[in-house]
């Protein structure tokens, strides 16, 4: 099914970020299937539970990508799926969410750890701020803030740390490597959430794979500048041969 496309979506905000992507692409190519798959409800916050319940759910064959969060889950199903996966991409993913000794381009334990505080202890402001972090950088900041916010589901707190948690385990780094299928990991020039310097890290551990730059963008620039993150993602599936 090389003409059907798994996005899988970033904490807490849902599944709406990724509409206008998904427009946009079948926009482009009428013959792509998108499909948004909301992240597991598994009640876990064990990241092999959470790729259990994927691989359970998502049908094989197909191309995997994730905005996100849902770009490292993404990675991890494809790394175990293997040539049962068609090709990965990533949109704003970082190969470690948390800073770790050996990856230190990424969000620091210090910070990470206050906003996993702040979601115990009122989640839904913890997601407003989620919100204006990921907008932070965008041409219009506050406008695309709300909406990222007013699109946002009610989630229970207790769901929204398990996800923190899986996401803060998780090290994407040898499902990256292990995966030979055809990968693009595209950032974003003005992310807030996940910096610059990852995608140099990223080329400099895998120099083979295709890395792009949304340049001026946020982290939410699935939302921001659907139609460039499409068009990116449509010559790469071209060039992989899904033409």
């Amino acid at each position: 099914m090389r003409n059907r496309l798994i996005l899988l979506p970033g904490w807490g905000l849902g599944s709406a970020p990724l509409e206008p992507l998904a427009a946009a692409l079948q926009g482009l190519d009428e013959r792509l299937r998108v499909q948004i798959e909301p992240l597991p409800t598994s009640g876990s916050s064990d990241p092999a539970d959470w790729l259990d319940e994927l691989d359970a759910n998502l049908p094989e064959d197909v191309w995997l990508g994730g905005w996100s969060f849902g770009g490292m889950l993404a990675a991890e199903l494809a790394a175990r799926r293997a040539d049962r996966c068609c090709g990965l991409l990533t949109l704003a993913s970082n190969a470690c969410f948390v800073a770790r000794d050996d990856w230190p381009s990424a969000m620091s334990k210090a910070n990470f750890g206050a906003f996993r505080e702040g979601c115990v202890v009122d989640a839904d402001t913890t997601l407003k701020r989620f919100s204006l972090l990921s907008a932070q950088g965008a041409a219009e900041a506050r406008s695309l803030a709300r909406l990222l916010a007013g699109g946002a589901p009610h989630t229970a707190a207790t769901a929204l740390l398990q996800g923190l948690d899986v996401l803060a385990a998780l090290d994407t780094r040898g499902a990256l490597q292990a995966f030979r299928g055809p990968q693009l990991h595209l950032f974003a020039g003005a992310d807030a959430l996940v910096p610059g310097e990852a995608a140099g890290a990223l080329l400099a551990l895998l120099p083979d794979i295709e890395i792009g730059l949304i340049e001026q963008a946020s982290h939410a620039f699935v939302v921001e500048r659907p139609h460039e993150v499409a068009a990116a993602i449509q010559a790469f599936l071209h060039e992989s041969g899904d033409d």
